[in-house]
């Protein structure tokens, strides 16, 4: 397994306990963090697959270092520890979106498991989000062929159809997209 996992807890045993279940099983544990801080900049560096970080921890807890790290998208995931099993804790880990969380004390078997179940679910996700960028740019570039449409209909005094064949063969005879030329389209509308 080529998976980077970062691991934050503020006690240095159940780190060094969490590595070895994890180094065991063949993950890549690249760095280790005491603090929210400290796992922030190292997910900075490292780009991980899966954070492990414990909830409580000094200086900045794991559930705004989760918020950053998630919202900067610094780690593919993060799964959340703690030693309490409350529905507040639970709540407020589905809120900053971790995907995982486990309750210590921590054994081998639900950690791989968790782990695994998680990597899953974030390649689901990455893909579903890469999907929805292609689909948003090809909205916006719709968006921009439709508004050069209205423009050269307008102007022009031509049918929709006319106008959408316009622009496909100037682009075609130039060799660039279609939104480009509708983007030149509307600018040189614009400007005069």
């Amino acid at each position: 397994m080529d998976k980077r996992i970062v691991i934050a807890d503020d006690e240095p045993i159940t780190r060094m306990d969490m590595k070895e279940m994890l180094e065991e099983e063949g993950y890549n544990v690249v760095a280790e963090a005491s603090d929210g801080f400290d796992v922030i900049e190292l997910a900075r560096k490292h780009l991980p697959d899966l954070i492990i970080m414990d909830i409580k921890m000094p200086l900045l807890d794991g559930l705004n270092a989760t918020k950053i790290i998630l919202k900067e998208e610094l780690a593919g995931e993060v799964i959340l520890l703690s030693a309490y099993s409350d529905k507040i804790f639970i709540e407020k880990a589905k809120e900053v979106g971790a995907i995982g969380y486990l309750v210590k004390p921590i054994d081998n078997k639900s950690l791989v498991a968790t782990i695994e179940v998680c990597l899953s679910r974030h390649k689901e996700i990455k893909e579903i989000k890469k999907n929805v960028k292609v689909l948003e740019k090809k909205l916006e570039s719709r968006k921009v062929i439709e508004k050069a449409k209205g423009i050269l209909m307008s102007k022009n005094n031509i049918s929709e159809n006319d106008a959408y064949t316009y622009i496909r063969d100037i682009s075609m005879k130039k060799r660039t997209t279609m939104e480009e030329i509708a983007r030149i389209i509307i600018i040189s509308e614009e400007e005069s």
